[in-house]
């Protein structure tokens, strides 16, 4: 229970089904050890939704917990997205938390409190078939948080409950005005990286790494023939598909194409120059299948935002190659590729990157 409205009613509607619930908060991030708490905290480490989270409790008879994960969440989250931009890669952390964090540390809680199931606010459906755990995507195309999930263990998804998968948005705000709580039913939503209150993910990454900025500032734009046509701020500060704020003007609009760590030089190109018509994928968590089948057909999903693609998967050593049937842009490694079946997830994976056209 992060304190907003998703995870608060799925309690409630939990809680009214006669399941006996408990409440979890988890504290994932300490900001006045990490020097920013000056900063409005947001999400799951803001004080005043722990108050909320609380209160929903209480008035509805059940217990609630405060979870310290801090340790586990720096570990394995903050690390890895520091190291990811430190290697020209763009992570994703909300993917890294629920694969390796949340889950994890909520079924130990759940498994000392003697609880069979966790439940979360996410809108997605889990079923069993063929003895296999599926994730789907929820019926709110607007709200469906699949993409997410893709590293989610069977034993993970057999002890998950998602009651709001079959609802859109506007019933979940309407449920929370039926329960009483109209400020919860106008709460908005915050889309931050919870670690980064301000948005700014650069900013972030020279607090973190010292002398990061000395290190790799002054490295090298150039074109993709290799002309070096100026000077940048450091290749951690740039993500693949990026136009603004590149701070050179060169007749016409400029993307960056590749970010090369080694030598500090981001390459640009024309908008034409993202297109890929394949990739590799690789750290592969099988969820309606347990195998791949070569030229499987599926719907390939590169980012959270982004419309699935149609392609063909074959086997690669262990690692997955994405064929699309037309070119798509931006493709950036370490972003997560999720592949669909209809609405079913068949799989996910991190991005190693694409092959650009011939």
């Amino acid at each position: 229970m992060s304190g907003g409205i998703d995870s608060t009613i799925a309690a409630l509607m939990l809680n009214d089904e006669g399941y006996e619930v408990i409440g979890i908060t988890m504290k994932t991030w300490d900001y006045a050890a990490s020097g920013t708490s000056g900063k409005k905290e947001t999400g799951c480490c803001n004080l005043d939704s722990f108050n909320d989270a609380r209160l929903a409790a209480v008035e509805h008879g059940f217990a609630h917990y405060v979870l310290d994960i801090r340790e586990e969440f720096g570990d394995a989250v903050i690390e890895n997205f520091v190291d990811e931009y430190l290697a020209g890669r763009t992570p994703n952390p909300c993917v890294m938390c629920n694969t390796h964090i949340k889950w994890n540390a909520l079924l130990k809680r759940a498994n000392m409190l003697d609880c069979e199931f966790i439940a979360t606010g996410h809108y997605v459906n889990v079923r069993e078939e063929n003895q296999r755990y599926v994730i789907s995507k929820g019926i709110d195309d607007t709200k469906d948080q699949s993409y997410v999930l893709w590293g989610l263990t069977q034993e993970c998804l057999s002890r998950s409950k998602y009651p709001l998968g079959n609802f859109h948005k506007t019933e979940i705000r309407q449920m929370a005005l039926d329960f009483g709580y109209p400020e919860l039913a106008k709460k908005s939503e915050s889309y931050e990286i919870c670690f980064v209150p301000d948005n700014d993910y650069r900013n972030f990454l020279r607090k973190k790494v010292t002398g990061l900025e000395e290190r790799v500032d002054g490295g090298d734009f150039v074109l993709t023939d290799g002309t070096i046509v100026g000077k940048h701020k450091g290749y951690p500060f740039y993500t693949i598909g990026q136009r603004k704020g590149l701070d050179i003007a060169l007749g016409k609009p400029m993307y960056v194409i590749n970010i090369n760590p080694d030598t500090n030089t981001v390459v640009l190109g024309d908008e034409m120059d993202l297109e890929r018509d394949e990739m590799l994928v690789t750290r592969l968590n099988m969820i309606k299948y347990e195998t791949i089948n070569d030229g499987m057909e599926a719907f390939t999903k590169i980012r959270y935002k982004s419309t699935p693609t149609s392609s063909n998967l074959f086997n690669d050593k262990g690692n997955v190659n994405v064929k699309f049937h037309e070119p798509v842009k931006g493709i950036a490694p370490g972003q997560s590729a999720v592949f669909y079946e209809g609405d079913d997830v068949i799989a996910g994976g991190i991005i190693q990157g694409g092959r650009m056209l011939e």
